[in-house]
């Protein structure tokens, strides 16, 4: 057995960054553009009222809105990517867990069953607590399954069965805790 401990954590936050920077960038643009056709295209009368003491104003609303990043990077057949959701609070977390799984023969169905498991310090072996069956046709397929633990701390780890395999993929370890 492994003695691997995984601290899953939130993607997207260099993404959000640079979408952040990108919307500064299109802003300043968009004054500097706005400040040179301004420039360009004053009407005479309005020049005329600028000379005579009556400043010509002008008002520039600008805003920038936070989009959620939903890109995730496709994890390599074999491996299992695991990611945190936004839980309900308390001891109550969401994940996600997402591979790719190839087909030998794309023209029948595949199936597979997603096991997540608890460690169990009594009988010092992983105990089942919950699972999860599908199936696909085709050559590959990202998939993903969405489960939570709700008010039991403890090590986790998710299996991934394909097909008939007797091995199964199988994540690295995480503690869920509250």
């Amino acid at each position: 057995m492994g003695t691997r401990s995984t601290a899953v954590l939130g993607t997207g936050s260099a993404t959000a960054a640079k979408l952040l920077v990108g919307a500064l960038a299109f802003t300043a643009a968009y004054v500097g553009a706005s400040a040179y056709g301004t420039a360009d295209s004053a009407p005479s009368s309005a020049a005329g009222e600028q000379a005579a003491g009556h400043p010509r104003e002008q008002t520039v609303t600008l805003s920038v809105a936070a989009l959620p990043v939903t890109e995730e990077t496709e994890p390599e057949a074999g491996t299992i990517a695991v990611t945190t959701l936004p839980g309900k609070g308390g001891c109550d977390q969401v994940f996600t867990a997402r591979t790719v799984v190839l087909n030998p023969d794309a023209g029948r169905t595949l199936l597979y069953n997603w096991r997540l498991a608890r460690w169990s310090s009594v009988s010092r072996s992983w105990k089942t607590y919950q699972t999860e069956y599908s199936g696909f046709m085709g050559a590959r397929r990202n998939v993903k399954w969405e489960f939570s633990v709700r008010d039991n701390p403890g090590w986790y780890r998710i299996e991934l069965t394909v097909g008939g395999a007797k091995k199964p993929i199988r994540s690295d370890r995480l503690l869920v805790s509250c």
